[in-house]
């Protein structure tokens, strides 16, 4: 008599990315201390109002390191100031909706959102709702291809989180349709949280989808995600262009070959 078959090779893949998440996500940490030289030659562009919303159950903490490193560059850039991201609670919502129409009012022009994972998923939100005051949307292992299309109600915001813990085991899941507003979702095959399928748009003129290395609890201090939001961020209003993984080396070894 044969033996059972073990578990599917993927599923235990899963188990392994799951687990190995916060030990990858410092070697995340220690690649940006080791090529922080390397990202001074990070691309530069027009100063503009920059919001960074946190993942779930994290705080404005968990993006300390990404604010500051898009300060460094010259952008006038704020967390979301709104506590834990426990979710699409009413508050939440409109506090989200308010701080961006302010800064696009105070700076005279729409506001560019970096989201990490469940903020992305805020990030787009918005951006449907309200496309006159985002200029871009930066997304950071943001599982918003298997999100439900537009919450509405209590009902809705607790399928939210059913989804969201589920996004491991997502099956038959479609690339989401490109936003209103240029796009870039950042993913990546080693996310331990997520499924990297999760994470993808259809491709356009104005919609992109780019892969690096990190864990996912890595994405806010991974040298290869920090160049890939200021290379975003220094496109020109009106004038955005697909992102290209930088030649040189070793910067170009930062990311995985397409």
């Amino acid at each position: 008599m044969s033996t059972p078959p073990g578990r599917p090779r993927a599923a235990r893949t899963d188990d392994l990315l799951a687990l190995t998440e916060p030990a990858r996500a410092l070697v995340s940490a220690g690649a940006l201390a080791a090529g922080s030289p390397l990202l001074r030659l990070a691309p530069r562009g027009e100063p503009h109002p920059v919001v960074v919303l946190p993942g779930w159950l994290a705080s404005d903490v968990s993006t300390r390191t990404l604010r500051g490193w898009l300060r460094r560059l010259g952008y006038p850039v704020v967390g979301w100031d709104l506590g834990r991201n426990h979710g699409p609670r009413p508050e939440v919502v409109d506090g989200v909706r308010d701080l961006v129409r302010r800064l696009a009012g105070e700076h005279g022009g729409p506001v560019s959102i970096v989201g990490q994972s469940l903020g992305g998923i805020f990030a787009r939100r918005l951006a449907e709702r309200s496309p006159r005051l985002v200029r871009q949307v930066v997304s950071l292992g943001s599982p918003f291809a298997a999100a439900p299309a537009r919450p509405r109600g209590a009902a809705s915001r607790a399928g939210t989180y059913r989804e969201f813990r589920r996004l491991r085991a997502v099956h038959d899941v479609r690339p989401a349709p490109p936003l209103p507003v240029p796009s870039t979702s950042v993913y990546s095959r080693w996310d331990g949280v997520v499924d990297w399928r999760t994470c993808l748009q259809r491709e356009g003129p104005t919609s992109e989808n780019v892969a690096v290395h990190a864990a996912h609890l890595g994405m806010g201090v991974d040298p290869a995600v920090l160049w890939v939001v200021a290379d975003r961020l220094a496109q020109p209003r009106g004038g955005w262009q697909p992102f290209r993984r930088p030649e040189r080396l070793p910067l170009r070894a930062l990311f995985p070959e397409s």
